[in-house]
């Protein structure tokens, strides 16, 4: 029995899980590719160079699922029981900034394709790389994804683990010139074993029972209460809060948002950038279909000098609803004060009723996406 299965049925004994058909496949899976990456020599040992070259990378594994299905749990479980020295765990947005910045670096030589060269420096100390939470939004990404992880995994032998909320299929699915990511997902589907985690059970949402997800007035027990929850739904240590990775949506036409909290799904936002700024459907349209929950913080008290700002508001509202985005901000009043005088305050009110079935048991019971 290998160490993954070993700790994931300890797990269930112990009452951390319940037991769950779709996990234990993926954790036999993982634990299948644990045992075979530690059936390969060290690298420099003597049966390392009797291979005479790297041997072939082991097939990875790509998990997806709906938020809370405990795919980070287990990918967490699988880095955590493999035992090689060459292995990192790394949130997928983070590691391609990592990627973006030595690729301007190796630009800077003017010494051809900076790939290659790329692809070597991040396999060096690395033979299995953990992802969490792959998502791809924004074109730069897209269009180096292909070339750059077949250099990894076919020239350089990296295994890849990652989880994500979407099949391979979908990944960068309407995306700015997709056709030239479609390798990427062809790559997948070649050398990684794509696992569904799609339970009846969302674990995550279980975690945050019983708190409340709007919050007002604003003030410190406000925010306290909804960086708690937050840190519930991420599984990020509370103690690295200023190391939580940011983002840049790409919100189509050649235009992005930049998002200051961007995680496993959530993303964190201020009123002022989401509604002070000039922005339109088309920008709160790709915030619900990339992320599952939104954090909105500091929402004021709107008067009539604040129409602009209270009809972009509703029509984020309208979009988050309709794509059954989970919701937590910090306020200054309750939904029903926010508007109450002004051009549109008669049409804010279904923005009012919206907010409060939102903050319902049976709203945050439903699954991500487009509603009908």
């Amino acid at each position: 029995m290998s160490r993954v299965i070993a700790r994931y049925e300890a797990m269930i004994a112990n009452g951390e899980l319940r037991p769950d058909p779709e996990q234990r496949a993926a954790a036999e899976r993982l634990g299948r590719l644990q045992e075979e990456l530690e059936a390969v020599p060290k690298r420099g040992s003597v049966l390392w160079r009797a291979l005479k070259g790297p041997p072939p990378a082991p097939c990875g594994v790509y998990m997806w699922g709906g938020v809370g299905r405990g795919k980070s749990m287990l990918m967490d479980l699988f880095h955590d029981c493999l035992s090689i020295n060459r292995k990192r765990r790394v949130h997928f947005h983070a590691f391609m900034q990592d990627v973006h910045a030595l690729l301007r670096e190796e630009r800077k030589k003017e010494s051809g394709d900076p790939i290659p060269p790329v692809a070597v420096q991040l396999s060096e100390d690395v033979r299995c790389l953990c992802f969490d939470e792959m998502v791809v939004n924004n074109s730069a990404d897209a269009m180096i994804m292909s070339r750059l992880f077949r250099a990894l995994i076919v020239d350089r032998g990296v295994t890849v683990v990652t989880t994500s909320n979407r099949p391979p299929d979908d990944l960068y699915k309407d995306g700015l010139n997709r056709e030239h990511f479609l390798p990427f997902i062809e790559l997948v589907k070649e050398r990684l074993d794509v696992v569904p985690l799609n339970g009846p059970v969302d674990y995550r949402l279980e975690r945050i029972g019983g708190i409340d997800s709007w919050h007002a007035p604003i003030g410190e027990e406000a925010t306290a209460r909804i960086r708690q929850a937050f840190f519930q739904l991420t599984d990020f240590a509370p103690e690295d809060a200023a190391h939580v990775p940011t983002a840049e949506l790409d919100v189509g036409g050649g235009r992005t948002i930049h998002v200051p909290k961007s995680l496993k799904g959530v993303a964190v936002f201020s009123f002022s950038r989401l509604c002070r700024q000039a922005r339109g459907a088309s920008d709160y349209l790709a915030i619900a279909r990339y992320y599952h929950t939104v954090f909105i913080v500091g929402i004021p008290q709107m008067g009539p000098e604040d129409r602009n700002e209270a009809a972009r508001f509703v029509t984020l509202i309208d979009a988050l609803y309709e794509h059954r985005v989970k919701l937590f901000a910090t306020a200054a009043a309750e939904p029903e004060n926010l508007y109450q005088a002004g051009d549109g305050s008669f049409e804010f009110e279904r923005t009012v009723s919206r907010l409060n079935e939102m903050q319902s048991d049976e709203y945050m019971a439903l699954g991500h996406g487009a509603s009908g």
